[in-house]
């Protein structure tokens, strides 16, 4: 799943109402519905701040400092947060994103987790565990 993707008008308006605005901003227009008032993307880049995307139960997410997250694109590899307003930051997508996506897709939805190798940050990363210790 990615932000286009997700994003979307509510049933009441018309579907293509948002095409015109870029995925990135799509989290924008949806947040806007949900807390019933205007909200305003930020206007530039935040020079050298990056995050990592990584698959989350079949979602592409990429995380903010103040721990929100959002569903993100590799089509518009920018993220800036709703929550406390962070400005638009790098997100950092693989090499290859449908190589990436296939070696989940035989998973069930909710076991679609991928992780970058390369993200210091990843908290809620799954690990092989230590291999017991053998007695002397």
């Amino acid at each position: 799943m990615r932000a286009e993707a997700f994003y979307l008008p509510p049933p009441t308006r018309r579907p293509d109402l948002w095409v015109a605005v870029p995925p990135a901003e799509r989290v924008w227009r949806w947040y806007e519905l949900k807390v019933q008032r205007r909200m305003q993307p930020p206007a530039g880049m935040l020079i050298g701040q990056r995050t990592w995307a990584r698959i989350d139960h079949n979602r592409w997410v990429a995380d903010c400092p103040c721990q929100s997250a959002q569903i993100v694109t590799p089509a518009d590899p920018r993220f800036a947060c709703p929550e406390c307003g962070n400005g638009w930051i790098e997100v950092v997508f693989p090499e290859d994103v449908d190589a990436v996506e296939a070696s989940v897709a035989d998973e069930l939805p909710h076991e679609r987790n991928w992780w970058n190798a390369d993200d210091p940050s990843a908290w809620n990363r799954i690990t092989e565990p230590d291999p017991p210790e053998v007695p002397q």
